[in-house]
């Protein structure tokens, strides 16, 4: 290693000692567990102390000299300031923690569940953990109240939701994990019923004196939006020019749904989708088992096609735990969480959604249903939990990037780092066009995949007018439900997501079109000396950063060789 790059490893060091320790719950999340304990700090003090780090890890990082470092190195310069650059905007604007009240209740929900979604420390090190965290929630909620004079309608109305999702977990789901971990710390118990308490204040707060002051400022402005795709996706769009791009993906799918629905004996595309309901596993039990068994085959096509490499990566598909189930439908509470890149249970549990045999007849068939084969093949399997996510974290995990490995990571309300988001979700939806392409899915569940392109490719459009201000929230809404083909509930959770978070809902249709047209590149310039397996394997080996970037550094090695 040469002087160079030490001093650049120095500097990296730098950089995380203060992401973790200003983000101890994406800590937790990511595996770097001496953090367990502590939750951020948003007083005045400590964001000026927080804005004034950033913002000199930036100067050090613009300043450094990039003569003697790696492709890599180079990567991780370019990431780590672009991240701090969207990061001090986040701190600056009244986006996030200064205007969005989600934050806080995320945020301190999760830093308890966190604690328990894997067996990565004995329990009572965790419960530990769990009290001083417990007990450090109503200071933090009340930093929430301080720091929010105003917030978008929405954005209340969710925080409350989420409260009332919090208020379950700290009753009944800490009541399930003391019973189901034999735990007689009467602290736990005492802690619980703090952060409860605190709860019920928030929202209280939300309800009579925040809504008060609510407004319809949902978004972060055509420059914002940019900033994110330069130094977030790393690309210089027209956004003009892609929003009419998604424009026709939208146009092309609903010709092709309204053209082929006649294929299915179906007057209407949406008859022809509701034929997929009529496709699920007959009881509760072979319902769990299904997942595990169209796992094996995606696992055994995508071998038999040499697709990739398969990694020796355990997942193992449980039902959602009983102390979760209460909660869920409230928060951000996902199937399939990345696994921590550090201290990494030896098999990671996939959530599967719950059916319990105890439920009427009628409630077992709605349920299964909605989780019909189809939806268990596509979206658990294919896209979550083996050759999309799944198989692309476990390449991450080994990438020689130090913020590929982890960027990646879910935690309370997003990713860990923005940047990996091009990849992350592109490389899924990626997945789930490979798995079609190689006769994985039948006919119906093909032609589901235009009206699966038809939402993605609304997504982009909502995302990118949204936050330039050409449509409000109720314009999103709307448009989902029209060219999306959304119901109105849906449409609405969607377009309010949307706007928490600009730029993230456009990195599906952009990172996986982005895979796709760079394999047509790559094929037509190596010919017959191209790979498929050794494309995806090289491809997925930078771990999780932005595709733009991995494009353009094959290309120089390439062009170099």
């Amino acid at each position: 290693m040469n002087t160079e790059s030490a001093l650049f490893g120095s500097l990296l060091d730098d950089f995380f000692s203060a992401y973790y320790k200003r983000r101890p719950v994406n800590a937790t999340f990511v595996g770097m567990h001496e953090f367990d304990h502590l939750l951020p700090d948003f007083s005045a003090v400590s964001v000026g102390d927080t804005v004034y780090e950033m913002k000199e890890l930036l100067q050090r990082l613009e300043e450094f000299p990039e003569d003697q470092l790696s492709n890599i190195e180079l990567i991780d310069k370019k990431l780590a300031a672009g991240y701090l650059r969207t990061q001090i905007w986040e701190f600056e604007s009244n986006h996030f923690y200064k205007g969005n009240p989600c934050f806080y209740t995320g945020e301190a929900v999760f830093s308890i569940i966190s604690l328990f979604l894997t067996n990565y420390a004995p329990v009572l090190e965790r419960v530990e953990a769990a009290i001083e965290r417990m007990l450090a929630i109503p200071n933090f909620l009340q930093q929430g109240q301080v720091n929010i004079s105003q917030a978008p309608q929405a954005w209340i109305e969710q925080s409350i939701e989420e409260c009332i999702g919090a208020q379950y977990f700290f009753s009944q789901g800490i009541d399930e994990i003391i019973r189901e971990n034999n735990i007689s710390d009467p602290h736990f118990t005492n802690a619980a019923n703090t952060a409860l308490e605190g709860f019920v204040r928030y929202k209280h707060y939300l309800e009579n004196e925040l809504s008060l002051q609510a407004n319809q400022n949902y978004s972060c402005g055509a420059e914002a939006f940019e900033l994110m795709m330069r130094y977030g996706h790393f690309v210089d769009l027209n956004l003009d020019e892609y929003v009419r791009y998604a424009e026709g993906q939208i146009a092309e799918a609903k010709m092709q749904l309204d053209a082929r629905a006649k294929d299915f004996s179906a007057s209407s595309s949406q008859a022809a989708l509701a034929q997929l309901g009529d496709i699920h596993p007959k009881t509760v039990q072979a319902y769990y088992q299904r997942f595990g068994e169209l796992w094996q085959a995606c696992r055994q096509v995508a071998q038999e096609k040499k697709l990739l490499t398969w990694p020796d990566f355990p997942i193992e598909y449980v039902p959602q735990p009983l102390w979760a189930r209460k909660a869920a439908p409230y928060l951000y509470f996902l199937f399939y969480r990345s696994p921590a890149r550090f201290q990494r249970p030896a098999v990671h549990m996939y959530l599967v959604p719950p059916i319990d045999e105890k439920m009427p007849l009628e409630q077992q068939e709605q349920l299964l249903r909605a989780v019909n084969e189809s939806v268990i093949k596509s979206n658990h399997v294919i896209h979550h939990g083996s050759i999309g996510h799944h198989v692309q974290n476990w390449h991450a995990h080994r990438a020689p990037s130090r913020i590929g490995q982890m960027a990646a990571t879910d935690c309370a309300s997003r990713l860990a780092m923005f940047c990996a988001g091009t990849m992350a979700e592109g490389w899924a939806v990626y997945a789930g066009d490979l798995m079609s392409e190689v006769g994985f899915l039948t006919p119906l569940e093909k032609y589901a995949e235009y009206q699966s392109r038809r939402r993605m490719s609304a997504r982009a459009v909502v995302d990118i007018k949204l936050h330039k201000g050409d449509f409000d929230l109720e314009q999103a809404v709307d448009y989902y439900q029209l060219q999306g083909g959304m119901n109105a509930a849906f449409a609405r959770k969607e377009a309010i997501k949307n706007s928490m978070f600009p730029g993230a809902a456009m990195m599906y249709l952009f990172g996986s079109d982005r895979i796709k047209q760079f394999r047509k590149e790559m094929a037509a310039t190596l010919k017959e000396t191209f790979d498929l397996s050794e494309f995806h394997d090289t491809f997925l080996a930078y771990g999780s950063v932005p595709v733009e970037l991995v494009c353009k550094d094959i290309k120089r090695r390439m062009t170099n060789a």
